[in-house]
């Protein structure tokens, strides 16, 4: 069975989403209420796929290429979101448009935006994108030589995909050197490394969709990564998050476009590089301007599920019109005039050694302005949702303003619960008056 031309399809009513995070379950979610859209299967999923209306769990693993695409050809499949940077970076998307189908996500060499430091920082040196001064060095005798010439504490980034603990920020030179043997040591899958001046300032996040020309921007997001209250202790992959971001206005948005997307994106191209996917830009905002810590090739987690509630029901389209190359003939993408919140729930032990297998009791009514996201959870055989990874599920809720948000966000994780449930109390202190 061949796929059907997407040409022909300006809205898809058949999506596949790849992915089993709470990313995939926000963008499940947001994909199936858009009008024309029929089905969205997820694959593999979560404990939570099947029970949002319209989608369906599909028990493939992100790395069975021919198997994604023998169901993609099956079920007539219009369009294929990526979610997660693991198989985009191995190449995912290159073999399913291969097979004729519209992919959102880029091939695996736009994916090296966030699967290789060194990779990106040199764009971004190409480019003219502001970014923090670094050192590339190729071996651990040159990498403590950095350290002791330039005197203070560095970040030490690995350069491959490191699953989001391959950043460490050091506030000494012994955390620095120590951070530079691990990474000699064999800690992560691969011994090469960036070196990074410290910045400072407060962090943002800006997401574009593109077709590798053309890009329409989310609103700015801001999380928080670190798993105790005030911003304390060890880095995890967020724990709630908050749009839009005051940190950023139209203005402050449009800067961003000018000297780091669209630069990027010229950047990218210069390199016969056509990216259709998402960028994800992760921003300090320093005394001396805006400058990119890091590009990421997918939506963030889980300021994915703080936007898609935001997001008006042309996302379907918008993603297609960008898989296809055909943004500009895409309509524009309305953005709800609200706040959202997203508080994230952890298992007990997370970040270290996440427990798993806890049943989850969820009491939560749906309603149209909080929704309920799992992340790592399954369903097992006799219908009971336990936990199956450190963040566990995420309860996201939209207001006029962000007080309003929160506490429809705090109420409904009041309403479901699990053994061990770990949150912070303290998500959105930046923006909060109570």
């Amino acid at each position: 069975m061949t796929p059907l031309d997407p040409a022909t399809a300006a809205t898809p009513s058949l999506v596949l989403v790849v992915g089993s995070g709470g990313r995939e379950n926000a963008l499940a979610w947001a994909l199936r209420r858009c009008p024309g859209v029929e089905r969205v299967w997820v694959a593999p999923g979560n404990g939570g796929t099947a029970s949002q209306l319209g989608c369906e769990p599909l028990p493939l693993a992100a790395n069975d290429h021919a198997g994604l695409i023998a169901a993609c050809l099956e079920r007539q499949v219009q369009l294929v979101v990526v979610g997660p940077e693991g198989p985009l970076a191995d190449g995912l998307a290159d073999r399913l448009r291969e097979a004729g189908l519209a992919v959102f996500g880029p091939g695996g060499d736009g994916a090296k935006l966030e699967s290789s430091k060194q990779w990106a920082k040199e764009l971004m040196q190409e480019a003219g994108v502001p970014t923090a001064a670094y050192w590339a060095p190729t071996s651990r005798e040159q990498a403590l030589e950095v350290v002791e010439s330039h005197g203070l504490p560095l970040v030490v980034k690995a350069d491959g995909l490191a699953a989001g603990k391959g950043v460490t920020v050091a506030d000494s030179l012994a955390t620095t050197r120590q951070a530079i043997e691990d990474i000699f040591d064999g800690r992560f899958t691969s011994p090469a490394l960036v070196l990074e001046e410290r910045l400072s300032g407060p962090e943002v996040s800006v997401f574009a969709l593109t077709d590798g020309r053309t890009m329409v921007l989310l609103p700015p997001a801001q999380d928080h990564k670190r798993i105790g209250e005030g911003d304390t202790g060890p880095n995890t992959g967020g724990m709630g998050a908050y749009a839009p971001a005051p940190l950023l206005d139209a203005d402050g948005l449009e800067r961003v476009r000018q000297l780091v997307l669209e630069p990027t994106l010229r950047a990218l191209r210069a390199r016969g590089i056509d990216y259709r996917g998402v960028i994800y830009a992760g921003l300090m905002l320093t005394p001396d301007g805006l400058k990119v810590i890091e590009f990421n090739c997918r939506f963030g987690d889980p300021e994915c599920q703080t936007l898609m509630p935001l997001l008006g029901g042309e996302l379907a389209q918008v993603l297609l019109a960008c898989a296809s190359g055909k943004l500009a003939e895409a309509p524009s993408l309305g953005v709800a005039e609200a706040c959202s919140a997203c508080v994230v729930a952890a298992a007990a032990g997370y970040p270290d050694e996440p427990r798993l297998g806890d049943v989850i009791e969820d009491q939560l009514a749906a309603s149209a302005d909080r929704q309920l996201f799992h992340a790592g959870s399954r369903q097992e055989p006799g219908g009971a949702i336990v936990t199956a990874g450190g963040r566990v599920l995420a309860v996201v809720a939209q207001a006029k303003d962000f007080d309003a948000a929160f506490s429809a966000a705090y109420s409904g994780l009041e309403q479901v619960r699990f053994d061990g449930m770990l949150y912070r109390r303290d998500i959105g202190h930046q923006v909060r008056r109570s």
